[in-house]
């Protein structure tokens, strides 16, 4: 039979009585024949009470010493299902990153995988165990444990069907699929049954919540076959109801009917930082977001504007939560390197997105986003695009206001 991956997010493995539900799901496949893998995240909530109290003693942890921390929430959650499985009569048996092991850089809090021994994962297989493997953790080279950064269990469990060669790798979370953007904003928002890889990926980088994008990278390299299915249904439901609930991740995208725009993704994690007066001349675009890059920072999205007197404006974006350790780099090295270059930002914005792969084959798509959004009186404050997508920046307030409106103008309601 197939080697089927299972994740359980934090919500799922919430109290023992759903841990002992997730044991019950697990065994329901495992009867049927499967051989079965499973990633658990820390029990809802364990991850932020960790990284609390170590903040409780210094605001700014140690990255290698944080990870020790944040890391044990996996590991009780692996534990407690394992002997969950056990007491119904199962074979289980559980592993932390290290022990598989699951090899990582040493960027500690944002660590990425790079290569995970699959051997004795693959002997207890063979044994008919169940295998239960901590999410969100790994090992450097040092031997010394990481994290993936928050979402990591997702990465870990694609990561681990992509090592294993599994034939598929179930998601489940607290939802029951896809929508077509967050239900809690626009109650009108519908799940999608199928949706490709490339709009799933854009989603996830957008601010999706369900699926973290750099698990979706894991799913389109490998080409793991992903389902998003909710872990709050009956956990003994029919096996093929349950096999085919929720939304399928597509790779045969000529095959699907495409809609102009499947989704729309918001993040409201997000703060601008604009550079002013710096000289406009080659290598000033790297003096800005080198030392940002050097701090670990993601940047998004990124304007220059037209020199004027041989001067220009900068602009780029941030997550909000790295939003002062940006500046603080700036202040550090720009402000030697770029002559009276002034910084200035605001950690009161969001991102709204519009994601289609029609958006390929139809013209109108931006036309249409702006005048929505000029409509309803809402200022755009930058721009950025790829081939299936239309990202704008806007105040934070206006946010929801924004994801409701072109909801209805894109008439993602429809089926």
């Amino acid at each position: 039979m197939a080697l089927i991956v299972h994740k359980y997010g934090g919500t799922s493995m919430g109290s023992i009585e759903r841990i002992k539900n997730v044991a019950k799901r697990v065994a329901k496949w495992h009867d049927a024949g499967h051989r079965i893998v499973v990633v658990p995240s820390a029990m809802s909530g364990e991850t932020n009470r960790l990284i609390g109290l170590a903040k409780e003693i210094t605001p700014q942890p140690d990255p290698r010493e944080l990870d020790m921390i944040a890391s044990t929430g996996e590991q009780v959650s692996v534990g407690l299902l394992s002997l969950a499985l056990q007491a119904i009569g199962k074979q289980a048996v559980s592993y932390a990153g290290w022990q598989v092991p699951i090899l990582t850089d040493s960027a500690y809090t944002k660590a990425r995988i790079q290569s995970i021994d699959d051997q004795k994962v693959r002997r207890d297989l063979e044994d008919n165990k169940i295998v239960i493997i901590t999410g969100f953790q790994g090992v450097d080279e040092y031997g010394n444990i990481s994290t993936l950064g928050r979402g990591g269990s997702d990465t870990s469990a694609v990561a681990v069907a992509a090592a294993l060669k599994a034939d598929e790798c179930l998601i489940y979370t607290d939802v029951d699929g896809i929508y077509t953007t967050d239900p809690r904003i626009v109650s009108e928002a519908r799940r999608l049954s199928r949706i490709s890889f490339e709009e799933m990926l854009e989603l996830a980088s957008l601010g999706s919540k369900v699926l973290q994008s750099r698990s979706v990278e894991f799913a389109g390299n490998y080409r793991v076959p992903t389902r998003v299915l909710s872990s709050l249904t009956d956990p003994l439901m029919d096996l093929e109801q349950e096999a085919n609930s929720g939304t399928l991740i597509s790779f045969e995208e000529e095959n699907m009917e495409q809609a102009v725009i499947s989704g729309i993704a918001f993040n409201r994690d997000e703060a601008k930082i604009t550079v002013l007066g710096v000289p406009d001349r080659p290598g000033v675009a790297y003096q800005i977001l080198g030392p940002v890059a050097d701090a670990n920072i993601e940047v998004d999205m990124i304007i220059q504007n037209q020199s004027v007197d041989g001067k220009t404006d900068f602009t780029f974006t941030v997550p909000r939560g790295d939003y002062d350790k940006a500046v603080r780099a700036l202040n550090e090295h720009v402000r030697g390197h770029l002559g009276e270059a002034n910084i200035v930002g605001d950690n009161k914005v969001s991102k709204v997105s519009v994601v289609g792969v029609g958006m390929r084959s139809h013209v109108g798509v931006a036309s249409k986003m702006f005048e929505t959004l000029s409509k309803e009186g809402i200022n755009i404050l930058m721009i950025s695009t790829s081939e299936i997508k239309i990202s704008v920046l806007i105040d934070e307030k206006y946010m929801e206001l924004a994801v409701r409106a072109l909801h209805k103008a894109f008439e993602l309601e429809n089926a």
